[in-house]
């Protein structure tokens, strides 16, 4: 390991010369009170910015054992220190002059939800934190600037560092804080099993949002107020007591008027399988941690699907034991993100009538007489969403504002009124029973086959190198190949994106062999990356920092939707 004044010494040497010289600089470089690591260097200044790492010793930073001893604190911890780090070289970024990207200092931008992420990692066994982030070295035109970079490494780094990740030099009342909120918020998803649960929505809660594009809690929102009925009351390690609305397993619909809160509350359940920071709001709306939100997604690629048990005897003849087709229907595509989910071991649906296709969701009765169901080769989720949870212990969350179908088949009904919940399930039960009942299907469903083996695809292989594109919210393409993500709803950041391209990549490089299932594939492979971290699948020598922990059930999310996905059906 070189010094921090080897390292002057050679900035110095190479100013005014060609950009590429900076190249020089990748290495390890021992500051007074952490080491700098130049991972990347940038080929050119209008190209992505240079990764670097700053790694502060366990003794030195100081932070007590209690604040990371457990994953989840660990994880809270991480994403406090990543947003304090912006929050300090946000007032330095381009105060350094050049061409293109010179001087820019940047590290992940946190949202609402707390992420895994790998800007920022706290070692369990040391309390040695690294920081990830990126700088845009300085140059004009494309000759070095020197100078300008050492501003930045030697006057600007050292300050945001002091700032940021040496406990005593940090408001440690709020630290304790961001530690406490992760306690209660564990305590409250691994106590859901216990008080029979799939989701908890804390009283006092805000849960409509500033708008569309900001994800920020709205001012003057009426705060969420549980009904008497469902009301459920915990005593948390550090808050102390709590109450709020307790959605018990089984068949739970929402309904009520247009612009009454039913989307609102399905949005929060849907975030709530993420742990959110102090101030949003949400902090103590808890879903499962398994749960899926369900919709249709015509035109997504379906691979080797067993649908059966909701679409069958197609008059083309189509097999739906092992369905395939590049361009679903609304009913297709909804059926395949059922079964698909099932696989994943989600053991919560989350649907709003609105983003479903009518034909999948229900049959009114008028409907069931003029088409006999012999005619008909849907199965509508209706008839089943019962058998979901008697046979598969898979529970339903329905938000429904125009059909009345499923009072008949749900076990709590709960009608949102200008944002204020009311339990409703007596009422509705008894105005069902004025309409002919439902026809429910005698068989009872079956698991769904998901013997689906993974073989190479070796027109990607064939083309070299596979180079990863991260597409925003939108999805992840490798090489030519788009991978649509837009309808993963519960993917909340960039970077989780960015991880599961990582991921799809790792996998076509190193595991799709033509003998291993999927499920096979992925269990084992995030068995993997919770040991070791999302970074076992990134490439280049160095972990970047622009990656987040995507959940499992986003896994097979993401390789369901990739077209090329080479497999097998059942044998």
């Amino acid at each position: 390991m070189k010094s921090a004044e080897d390292l002057r010494q050679l900035l110095n040497k190479i100013d005014h010369r060609s950009y590429p010289a900076y190249k020089d600089t990748r290495g390890t470089y021992q500051f007074q009170a952490y080491v700098l690591s130049i991972d990347h260097v940038q080929g050119d200044p209008f190209a992505a910015p240079s990764k670097l790492s700053i790694k502060v010793p366990g003794k030195i930073a100081g932070f007590p054992a209690e604040l990371y001893d457990r994953n989840y604190k660990k994880i809270a911890l991480q994403d406090h220190l990543i947003r304090i780090f912006a929050k300090q070289i946000e007032q330095y970024s381009f105060r350094a002059k050049g061409s293109g990207k010179s001087g820019v200092i940047s590290v992940s931008r946190c949202g609402q939800e707390i992420l895994e992420r790998t800007a920022c990692t706290v070692q369990e066994k040391t309390g040695d934190i690294i920081v990830r982030f990126e700088v845009g070295f300085p140059a004009n035109g494309r000759t070095i600037n020197a100078r300008e970079l050492i501003k930045i490494l030697y006057d600007f780094l050292p300050v945001c560092v002091g700032k940021t990740l040496y406990y005593n030099r940090l408001d440690q009342q709020k630290v304790q804080k961001v530690m406490e909120l992760s306690v209660d918020q564990e305590y409250i998803r691994s106590h859901l099993e216990e008080y029979n649960l799939v989701a908890f929505v804390a009283d006092g809660s805000i849960l409509p949002r500033e708008s569309g594009v900001s994800q920020r809690p709205m001012k003057g929102a009426v705060p969420f107020r549980s009904p008497e009925s469902v009301k459920v009351e915990m005593n948390l390690p550090h808050k102390g007591k709590i109450t709020g609305m307790g959605i018990q397993k089984g068949v739970t619909l929402i309904v009520g008027g247009g612009y009454h809160g039913k989307s609102t509350l399905l949005k929060a359940l849907e975030a709530g399988v993420y742990p959110h920071i102090a101030g949003d709001g949400r902090e103590y709306v808890v879903t499962d941690p398994t749960a899926m939100k369900i919709r249709a997604e015509d035109g997504r690629s379906i691979r080797h699907t067993d649908i059966s048990m909701f679409i069958n005897d197609l008059p083309n003849g189509k097999d739906t034991v092992t369905f395939d087709t590049e361009d679903a229907s609304g009913s297709t595509s909804q059926a395949a993100n059922v079964v698909e989910s099932i696989e994943a071991g989600a053991k919560t649906f989350l649907i709003d009538e609105d983003t479903s296709a009518t034909n999948f969701m229900v049959r009114d009765e008028l409907m069931q007489q003029v088409i006999h169901r012999d005619m008909e080769p849907i199965t509508p989720f209706i008839e089943r969403v019962r058998d979901l949870y008697g046979e598969f212990g898979i529970s339903t969350i329905l938000v429904a504002g125009s059909s009345g179908a499923y009072f008949q088949v749900a076990d709590i009904i709960i009608q949102m009124d200008r944002y204020v919940p009311r339990e409703i399930t007596a009422i509705a039960k008894n105005a069902a029973q004025n309409y002919p009942k439902l026809q429910l299907p005698e068989e009872k469903p079956v698991m769904p086959s998901f013997d689906r083996k993974i073989q190479v695809n070796q027109g990607l292989r064939k083309r070299g190198r596979i180079k990863l594109k991260t597409l925003g919210r939108d999805g992840v393409m490798l090489n030519h190949e788009t991978i649509d993500l837009r309808y993963v709803e519960q993917l909340m950041d960039v970077e989780q994106l960015t991880s599961l391209g990582y991921i799809v990549k790792y996998l076509e490089e190193n595991v799709f062999d033509g003998e291993k299932t999927l499920g096979y594939i992925i269990e084992e492979l995030y068995k993997k990356l919770v040991r070791q971290g999302i970074g076992i699948v990134s490439e280049g020598g160095y972990l970047p920092g622009n990656m987040a922990m995507p959940r499992k059930q986003e896994v097979y999310a993401c390789l369901n939707r990739y077209r090329h996905l080479g497999t097998y059906g059942k044998k």
